[in-house]
């Protein structure tokens, strides 16, 4: 028989590649572009998480810096894994829950720290009132919030240090700004904006004369759950 007039046989398809398989534990919506607000909401449960004591200061920033880098929903997942209550970083959103602040302090006088050729201060387990003024004379006041309860939102602190000191700590998590002067002397606020809305502001103004007046937060404080402290406190 002619070669050439053999019946031609039908092109066979091209296989196509066998599609790849996705790693064990892969959610389907783990490849998804993360958004800012997931990351946002990772970065919330880490911080619970530091404040409850689950992860330390070091832990916490490292896991952060992880956060913020993070491409895919697939990367935040790890992050929280092995903390309790870990929703979901495709899940929708909820509404933030305002901090419990509480019973409001009527208006009335200021608190007032006054340390002349001496020392003045507050610090451990307080209730803050709206006001305070410091006032510091050839003396030093001290002034820690860092595990006060705070019966309203904003705490404005009025500084005066006059060849003196006032050193103001608060925790990492509440929103601080300041406004003052320092003749020959020093005023320091280290502005802080907290990532919660609804979290404390403290404002210190001032003024310091061969003195100086210095807020900052302290490192590794937080206030946590202040509607819980303060049942606490209260003995509920």
């Amino acid at each position: 028989m002619d070669p050439e007039k053999q019946p031609q046989q039908p092109a066979r398809p091209a296989t196509a590649p066998p599609a790849p398989v996705p790693p064990a534990g892969f959610a389907p919506g783990d490849g998804l572009r993360a958004s800012d607000a997931d990351r946002d909401r990772i970065a919330d449960i880490l911080r619970e998480a530091m404040a409850e004591g689950r992860l330390t200061a070091d832990e916490h920033a490292e896991r952060v810096d992880l956060v913020y880098r993070a491409k895919t929903v697939g990367e935040l997942q790890p992050l929280v894994r092995d903390l309790p209550s870990s929703p979901d970083a495709s899940a929708p959103r909820p509404e933030p829950q305002p901090y419990a602040y509480g019973p409001e302090v009527p208006d009335g006088p200021a608190d007032n720290l006054v340390a002349v050729f001496s020392s003045a201060t507050r610090k451990g387990r307080w209730r803050v009132g709206p006001r305070t003024n410091a006032f510091s004379l050839f003396g030093s006041v001290e002034i820690d919030l860092t595990e006060a309860l705070f019966g309203q939102r904003l705490t404005v602190i009025n500084a005066t240090a006059i060849f003196g000191s006032v050193d103001i700590r608060v925790p990492e998590n509440i929103t601080l700004r300041g406004s003052g002067t320092g003749v020959f002397g020093g005023f320091d606020v280290r502005s802080l904006e907290s990532v919660d809305p609804e979290a404390p502001v403290v404002v210190v103004n001032g003024f310091s004369l061969f003195g100086g007046v210095d807020a900052k937060p302290k490192r590794g404080k937080f206030v946590a759950d202040l509607q819980r402290r303060l049942r606490k406190h209260l003995g509920h």
